[in-house]
């Protein structure tokens, strides 16, 4: 059994971020990756690989609460999921950490404030290359320093939106991206402005996912240590149950044992869940980390709605993904409860709408050079019932029943509405604008299985992210979150794996 300083499992936008911070500190530190290093490779920008063949989705099979089997949205890389992800990084806003009001019930506060994480936001974004705008969106909260980079600049279609939401009387602000472009001087940064980002991995490393910015960096400190192909299949405690002594892979096809004076969890809402669940013992009979009752319960992904509108003038943009409206995040005149957020998402290629048209009467050519797409988001609540659980074969399950959805529905609407405004009286919302729910396969912004709280009793972690019954274990994913906002949970857990690995150095002397 090899001993560490440090044990991370999981190398995305947690992980990875925690191996960074720990990086400078000396500590020896087991950096553990269930995938490979994603393969540069042509097919990186390919649609029909990425998009219709899933090459670089993870070969799982998981369960709904019905025992219907699906293929997880996720994948296991270097990286992590961010790899593939958007590079939309937004901060929670300040009402978020409170108690919220909504149309089905309470979003619960955190224990730790805005304040109390806003200087982790400013590292998180000065670390992750954030592009963006300070004050430009009335309902952010106070940020201590600029962002490290101007916002990047609408294309000008784009451009010519913005402008009629404006005159529509929608304010849609610079959208905060980790993409690494330069559009003073372009030759110098590496982001080449493609049509192939969000969904996909690049290419040429122009987008700010864990492995470029934290994993790489890094790996450059002669104490940190990555294995790949190591998949976690449980955690042992010493004889007293309070501590992790020893950590299973599975690697090459043998079982290898690691142990560490810290361990800390990083897989993901969904399989963080699942190793501390396969982890149950005499001591821990109901898992690991579960002594309260709550692990795995109050799964959260956001209500999300793919939307595609079509336009009576041609958007040839490539890059679209520059703008987002908040305007009824806390809700609008016809709405007294949140609403949540509208931002793009990446163009729509012909050969996917060829499989599946959106709108009808239309041909695909058409659509491709006439759309917008927008991704659409309404908080979910926390609710017991939704949860990740084990089956009696060891197989994931995922029960999750969507709530909030009557603010999601007005939230659709209101996106009809001041798209229309700006397309004038040939918009028809019934023919030019198409709205898909998010199903839960899609797994996408995963959170809230293991909240953090003071109360024992009421979650499963402290404020610090550590265990309540175990003196060295931490999850350092979206586990933690006690509700989910209405935003990309990114940047705030790359921010609270800052936090938490400011309180590991201290700890570790």
């Amino acid at each position: 059994m090899s001993h560490w300083d440090v044990i991370v499992v999981g190398s995305g936008a947690g992980g990875g971020t925690l191996a960074h911070r720990l990086a400078p500190s000396g500590k020896r530190i087991l950096l553990l990756e269930r995938g490979e290093y994603l393969p540069r490779e042509k097919e990186n920008w390919d649609v029909k690989a990425v998009q219709l063949d899933g090459r670089y989705a993870a070969n799982e099979t998981w369960y709904d609460r019905g025992g219907a089997a699906f293929k997880p949205g996720i994948q296991y890389a270097v990286g992590g999921n961010t790899k593939v992800w958007g590079a939309a990084t937004l901060r929670m806003r300040p009402s978020d950490f409170g108690d919220v009001g909504h149309a089905s019930g309470i979003s619960p506060a955190w224990p730790i404030s805005y304040e109390e994480l806003e200087p982790y936001y400013a590292e998180a974004e000065h670390l992750w290359r954030v592009r963006g705008e300070r004050g430009a969106e009335p309902t952010e909260g106070r940020a201590s320093r600029p962002y490290r980079y101007p916002a990047i600049r609408h294309e000008s279609r784009v451009r010519e939106l913005v402008a009629d939401f404006a005159r529509a009387g929608v304010l849609a602000s610079s959208l905060p991206l980790g993409l690494l472009l330069d559009d003073e001087r372009r030759e110098r940064d590496a982001c080449i402005r493609c049509d192939t980002c969000d969904g996909f991995p690049c290419l040429v490393k122009g987008k700010a996912d864990a492995q470029t910015i934290c994993v790489e960096p890094a790996l450059e400190f002669p104490n940190v240590t990555l294995l790949t192909g190591a998949r976690v299949t449980r955690l042992e405690t010493d004889a007293s149950g309070r501590s992790v002594r020893a950590v299973r892979v599975e690697r090459g096809g043998r079982i290898e044992t690691h142990s560490a004076d810290v361990v800390a969890l990083a897989c993901g809402a969904i399989n963080s869940t699942a190793v501390l669940l396969r982890s149950a013992s005499e001591r821990h009979p109901d898992g690991l980390a579960n002594a309260s009752g709550l692990l795995g319960r109050n799964y959260m992904c956001h209500q999300n709605s793919a939307v595609f509108a079509l336009s009576r003038r041609e958007n040839r943009s490539v890059l679209q993904k520059t703008f987002a409206i908040f305007d009824f995040y806390h809700g609008a005149p016809d709405a007294e409860h949140p609403l949540g957020l509208i931002q793009p998402l990446n163009r729509t290629p012909a050969l996917l709408l060829q499989q599946s048209p959106p709108i009808a009467g239309y041909t695909p050519e058409h659509l491709a050079i006439h759309s917008f797409e927008f991704w659409v988001t309404t908080e979910d609540l926390p609710a017991p019932s939704n949860r990740v659980r084990l089956g009696a074969d060891g197989r994931v399950v995922v029960e999750y029943e969507a709530n909030n959805t009557e603010s999601h529905e007005r939230l659709l609407l209101k996106t009809a509405e001041v798209f229309g405004a700006t397309e004038g009286p040939s918009f028809d919302p019934d023919r030019h604008f198409h709205a898909e729910r998010m199903p839960v396969r899609v797994c996408s912004h995963q959170c809230g299985t293991a909240r953090f709280g003071d109360d024992p009793r009421a979650s499963v972690l402290d404020r610090n992210c550590r265990v309540h019954e175990l003196d060295n274990l931490y999850l350092v994913d979206a586990s933690f979150f006690p509700s989910a906002s209405a935003v990309n949970p990114t940047l705030t857990i790359i921010a609270n794996a800052l936090r938490v690995g400011d309180h590991l150095r201290k700890r570790l002397g």
